[in-house]
Parts: C-alpha cells; sequence; structure tokens
C-alpha cells in the first residue's frame, strides 16, 4: 500500500503547484524574497516608516463556499478570502503587504482549485499585496467529493502615530458609506436556508431562477458576487490627504455590530436608513424569506460594505472624492452621544 492507495497524490499536489506558480508571481511586490515553493515566504519590510507598526487580520470565506460547490464556479471566492482580510486591516488605516492561504480538500482537483487561487491572486493584485505563500492540505474521508475549504491570512503596516484606534472620532463626525457589491461573504447560512426552504415547497426556485426583482439576473450569480475590496480608494484618500477619523467593514452583523468597532468612549451614531440604495437582492431576500428590517440589518450590509467618519465640515466634498474614484458613496450618518449603539436602523 502506498500514500496514493490511501487517497494523497503528491505527485498531483506537485503538479498543482507548478500550475498556480504563475498565479502567485503575478502579485509580487519588490518586497518579496524567494520564490514559491520554500518552507515559509520572506518579505523585506518597506523603507520610509519611522516606528512602523505590523497589522494582521485572518478570516474565512463561510458557507459562501456551498454555493461556489452546487454551481461549481469556483473564479470569485478567492477574491472573497483576500477581500475580507485585506478590508478588515484597511480599518486601522494600514497598507497590506502580503497575504498567504490555507486551502484543505479531500481529492486534490488541479482543475477546480486553480480556479480558487486564480481569485485570490487576483483580489491580492486589487488590494496591492503579495501572495507569498499557503498550504494545501489533502485529507481523504475529512472533505466531501468535490468540496473544499479555504481561510486566509494578511499582514500590513501602518506609521504608529497614525494608526486608528476611535481616539480620533469626535461628536458630530459624519459617516461616509461605501457601496457594496451584493451580499459579500456574509449571512450565507440565511440565504441558503432561504433557498432551501423555497425548494422545499415545491417552488420553482432555484439557483439558476431569475427572479424579477433582480432584472433577469441569476440568482445564483447576484449571490456570488465577490465582496469589494476597499483599499486602493481608501489608500488613495490617505495619500491625497483627506483626513478620516474611523473607519469600519462591514461584515457579519451588519452596521450594528461593526460600525461601533470604530467609535470611541461615550459615542454612537446615528444612522439615516433611507440615505442610501438598498440593493435588489436584499428586497428580494427580505421578501422570500419573510425576514424582519432588523433581523436583515442584524445579518447583511444592506448595501454598504466599508463606513469612513469624517469631518462634518470636509463630509461633503470627501462624498465627492470617493465619487470621482469611482466609487458609490453616500452620507448615511453622524456620530452622536451614547455607548456603542447604532440607532435608526431597526424598527
Amino acid at each position: 500500500m502506498d500514500y496514493r492507495e490511501a487517497g494523497v497524490d503528491i505527485e498531483a499536489g506537485r503538479a498543482f503547484v507548478q500550475q498556480i506558480r504563475g498565479l502567485v508571481q503575478s502579485t509580487h511586490r519588490p518586497e518579496v524574497l524567494g520564490g514559491l515553493g520554500g518552507f515559509n515566504g520572506c518579505f523585506q519590510l518597506p523603507m520610509g516608516y519611522r516606528e512602523p507598526v505590523l497589522v494582521s487580520g485572518t478570516d474565512g470565506v463561510g458557507t459562501k463556499l456551498k454555493l461556489a460547490h452546487e454551481l461549481n464556479r469556483h473564479d470569485t471566492v478567492g477574491i472573497d478570502l483576500v477581500a475580507m482580510c485585506v478590508n478588515d486591516v484597511l480599518t486601522s488605516g494600514a497598507q497590506p503587504l502580503f497575504f498567504l492561504d490555507y486551502l484543505a480538500t479531500g481529492k486534490l482537483n488541479q482543475a477546480q482549485l486553480t480556479q480558487v487561487v486564480a481569485g485570490i491572486a487576483q483580489g491580492c493584485r486589487q488590494a496591492g499585496c503579495a501572495l507569498l505563500g499557503g498550504e494545501t492540505a489533502e485529507m481523504p474521508g475529512f472533505y466531501q467529493p468535490g468540496e473544499y475549504d479555504i481561510a486566509g491570512f494578511c499582514v500590513g503596516m501602518v506609521e504608529k502615530s497614525e494608526i486608528l484606534d476611535g481616539s480620533q472620532v469626535q461628536l458630530g463626525d459624519v459617516a461616509i458609506g461605501l457601496a457594496s457589491q451584493g451580499v459579500h461573504s456574509n449571512g450565507f447560512s440565511l440565504v441558503r436556508k432561504i433557498v432551501s426552504d423555497s425548494i422545499n415547497q415545491e417552488s420553482p426556485l432555484s439557483w439558476d431562477s431569475c427572479p424579477d426583482l433582480l432584472g433577469g439576473q441569476r440568482l445564483g450569480d447576484v449571490l456570488l458576487t465577490p465582496t469589494q475590496i476597499y483599499v486602493k480608494p481608501i489608500l488613495d484618500a490617505l495619500q491625497a490627504g483627506i483626513e478620516i477619523h474611523g473607519m469600519a467593514h462591514i461584515t457579519g452583523g451588519g452596521l450594528p455590530e461593526n460600525l461601533p468597532r470604530c467609535l470611541g468612549q461615550g459615542q454612537s451614531v446615528q444612522i439615516e436608513p433611507n440615505s442610501w440604495e438598498i440593493l435588489p437582492i436584499f428586497k428580494w431576500l427580505a421578501e422570500a424569506g419573510q425576514v424582519s428590517r432588523e433581523e436583515m440589518f442584524n445579518t447583511f450590509n444592506m448595501g454598504i460594505g466599508f463606513v469612513v467618519l469624517v469631518s462634518s465640515v470636509q463630509a461633503e466634498k470627501i462624498c465627492r472624492w470617493f465619487e470621482s474614484q469611482g466609487v458609490t458613496a453616500y452620507l448615511i450618518g453622524e456620530v452622536v452621544e451614547g455607548s456603542g449603539e447604532v440607532v435608526g436602523v431597526s424598527g
């Protein structure tokens, strides 16, 4: 008996590494030392920092992967993986430097997993960070045939004096919401239950359905739209001298859970819920699942993927600046006295 008979094909693993080598190299920055295939990845810290601070973040894609498996479409979840990590690192004002991924599967399917890595590489290029390395684990018997799981890890850097930690936020600051591309990578357990319950009721609904609310688009395609990566417009804004007091990545838990994480003591945010466009996919989910307004806001981003807090004096100008960069932006609320609540999104 050999390892292949036990379900692990070492030669296929080696071939897979060779197949993705070009994808990985396409993300490299000048600071990357060495190449793919070693025991580790080496990255030289950028010059020009006086007191550099490393900022790290890690995440996965969650049960959105189940949808990718069911539709046999794997070219977008890698972008999601990078986005979930780099957007988190970005909230402290850090520039993402490098990214590593962990990919586990029952049996290595080169065509399938190359799509995944291609998405990871695309996400890294969008974020300007290097795909420094990763790990592919073949674990027969642990995953169902054709299934895989992915996790990611990102490291960024920021000047110590420029870290955003809530202390810069002032009462009266304005919240600018940057539009999401859709559901992103959170709430998919509820999404899948809404769809599966409809199918179980002998409804014609499926991932290939084109609900009227979605304007003829396939439900599965809309839901697989990858998470928006906000790194470039935010870093460009900081480079242009735009003063940002706080930032929040709107992920699981929506605005109520994530927006307070960038506030200072004794502060809350009053949201104007009709100040931005609720995307059709959220209207469809609320209707199809009979989900309450409060539950929708507590589960999904509802069309706002990232929030920046800025001075009220500069808010209109900054909002127009983001629009000029191709990022849809809305004035969605104001920092008020409170104890860390987001007011105005329930009821």
